[in-house]
């Protein structure tokens, strides 16, 4: 196969790499970034940039096994991006789609520029079926710039990629077919549309936010005696499903894997809520509703200590702000047991209207139990 050379029309040009590249490409690839999410070598050294852009490259296109492209400015000639076939099985007709973007030229839509190009050049050309592409969970900008070209990801590979410590890490599984294509980004993902600003917010945690007395922030290792101490109240226990004796190590996994994997999932928000003095005083979150993703459920618990302060009611409305504004959501639903008296004055006070009684909806610990339910929309936040 004959390496090949594309002009996206926009200001971009396509090209198999040539030896004078690899300069670029060295400076390119010491980006932390690129390092963490793609699977070039870390470190990257002088001669990987060498044999990428010159032996392996020729090798690729020779065989038919790859079809490795630059990705440069028309105009300047800058190095932009990497946009190719990653893997290529003519016979089977499939390929995977793969990129990465130069510090300077983030920001600018290149990845998705480009691969849109590469996509058409696939189809229409090399008379390729089907394109997959894959990015580590949590690699919200990838995915994003793959569903903007039409990719359609239906869920998490488990260990789907290769990880940095000689293990597998979880991917994003997307597969696009000939006719999807999308040469304007579906309205969900285009520029300041809800999944873009949801994926900036997944992307970009944030490290405080103002929750009135207290703030918002991540768990912390520091946190846990204090998240034991409120999972093991006895009116904890009753109102929630958490396990019963509750003990460190599942205190220590929620703070290490619970509330980040929601983040690099982007399956929800959550976050601890601090007093004055940094100390932990209870969890809200917000997580999305896999079937209607406008519509979010808050959760919250309140530490022994912190209660009657005003500082849960603060944290729930600042999460549900965070959810509405950040998250793109449009509706934000509340459950608790019937009963809860402290729980619903909380969703009272943010503004949740009750709706009514639903029969066995909270499941705690086996058991069925009926659940207020009261739903929040933007405009009802007080």
């Amino acid at each position: 196969m004959e390496p090949i050379e594309l002009a996206t029309g926009d200001g971009l040009v396509l090209r198999a790499w040539q030896p004078d590249d690899a300069e670029d490409v060295f400076r390119a690839c010491q980006d932390p970034l690129i390092q963490r999410w793609s699977m070039v070598p870390a470190p990257y050294l002088r001669e990987h940039a060498e044999d990428y852009t010159g032996p392996m490259t020729r090798a690729a296109w020779a065989a038919e096994t790859a079809a490795p492209l630059g990705v440069f400015d028309a105009r300047s000639g800058e190095l932009l991006a990497s946009a190719g076939l990653v893997v290529l099985d003519l016979p089977n007709r499939s390929a995977e789609l793969g990129t990465w973007v130069a510090p300077r030229a983030r920001g600018r839509r290149v990845a998705e520029r480009a691969g849109r190009a590469v996509a058409h050049w696939a189809f229409e050309v090399l008379g390729l079926r089907r394109l997959v592409w894959r990015a580590a969970v949590g690699n919200h900008a990838s995915k994003l710039s793959a569903e903007r070209i039409g990719f359609t990801f239906d869920g998490v590979l488990r260990a789907g990629l290769p990880g940095r410590d000689g293990g597998f890490v979880d991917c994003w599984y997307g597969v696009l077919l000939p006719g999807e294509v999308c040469d304007t980004p579906p309205a969900w993902v285009a520029p300041g549309g809800p999944g873009a600003r949801r994926a900036y917010a997944f992307s970009h945690p944030p490290a405080r936010l103002p929750a009135g007395p207290c703030t918002l922030r991540a768990l912390r290792e520091s946190d846990l005696d204090d998240v034991v101490a409120t999972f093991r109240d006895p009116e904890t226990v009753q109102w929630t499903s958490i396990p019963l004796d509750y003990r460190p190590v599942q205190g220590l996994d929620f703070i290490r894997v619970g509330y980040p994997a929601m983040w690099r999932r982007g399956t929800g928000a959550g976050f601890a809520f601090a007093d004055g003095d940094d100390r932990f005083a209870g969890t809200a979150d917000v997580r999305i509703n896999p079937l209607d993703p406008v519509t979010g459920e808050v959760g919250y618990s309140a530490a022994p200590w912190a209660r009657g302060k005003g500082y849960t009611t603060e944290a729930v409305r600042a999460v549900c702000a965070f959810g509405f504004e950040r998250l793109a959501l449009g509706r934000i639903v509340w459950r608790a047991h019937v009963g809860n008296d402290a729980s619903r004055r909380v969703a009272e006070k943010v503004g949740f209207v009750v709706e009514g009684v639903q029969r066995e909806s909270c499941l705690q610990r086996g058991r069925r139990l009926d659940g207020w339910a009261a739903t929040l929309l933007p405009e009802d936040l007080t």
